[in-house]
């Protein structure tokens, strides 16, 4: 029989080939070549797909989580009207509010005005009742000796400067109701100054306002006028006497 020669070129090539086509054939990696321009292409291609994808994914979570650009702008420029429509609402009922504030105030001082007159209109009617009565008393009382009679004595302090006003009702009775009395009004005020007495009377000199003690009636009439006192002077006792030539025909005083 024949031996098999594990050294001859036969063997060695028939080793060499099973070697290729076995499991010990080394690997082989095909390749197609592409042209760069395609290969770049490509690559811009997947880049812009990603960019797309996540734009999308981007967008898809906003939405979810309630981040969206177009809604978020929708809903600050609704809530910027709001504010506005608030701040303008906020504007007319401030308006409203000062303008009631001062109708308010407008129709307190009013109201105030309205009473200090009828305090004053309920002060004038006493006083004309009270005067009414008088007159009706010396309307009857026609008889006796002429004479002449002060009644009512008032002094009222004007304001805070100093300044009184004084009345006072000069009646004729007796026969001598039906002639003109013709004379003037003096007046003494007892006041204190601090802790000091003072007497003043008027009218003082350089009087500018003489009329005012000036008296003319028949059968009776309303003799009132004003005068000032230094501030801070407290008046106690005010006495009236009416003069014709000199001589004193009435007196009357009041103490304050």
């Amino acid at each position: 029989m024949f031996g098999f020669d594990s050294t001859s070129r036969f063997a060695v090539s028939l080793r060499r080939w099973r070697g290729r086509i076995g499991i010990s054939a080394p690997r082989v990696a095909i390749k197609t070549e592409l042209p760069w321009h395609l290969r770049a292409l490509s690559v811009v291609l997947l880049g812009g797909c990603s960019l797309a994808l996540a734009g999308w994914i981007y967008d898809s979570g906003s939405r979810f989580a309630g981040f969206h650009i177009e809604s978020s702008s929708q809903e600050l420029a609704s809530l910027r009207d709001q504010v506005e429509l608030l701040r303008k609402e906020l504007e007319q009922a401030t308006k409203i509010a000062s303008s009631s504030d001062s109708r308010l105030k407008i129709e307190s001082t009013a109201q105030d005005r309205l009473v200090d007159q009828i305090k004053s209109l309920e002060e004038e009617n006493i006083r004309l009742k009270a005067d009414l009565a008088m007159f009706e008393n010396l309307a009857g009382n026609d008889k006796g000796p002429p004479g002449l009679e002060i009644s009512r004595l008032q002094l009222h302090q004007e304001g805070d400067k100093g300044q009184y006003r004084f009345r006072l009702l000069i009646a004729q009775k007796g026969l001598a109701r039906d002639k003109e009395f013709k004379g003037n009004l003096q007046l003494t005020v007892a006041a204190l100054q601090g802790n000091q007495a003072v007497v003043l009377n008027l009218p003082s000199k350089g009087e500018l306002n003489l009329g005012q003690y000036s008296v003319l009636v028949r059968r009776f009439g309303r003799v009132e006028g004003v005068f000032h006192v230094p501030l801070g002077m407290s008046i106690q006792r005010v006495e009236a006497r009416v003069l014709e030539s000199g001589v004193v025909k009435a007196t009357s005083s009041i103490t304050l």
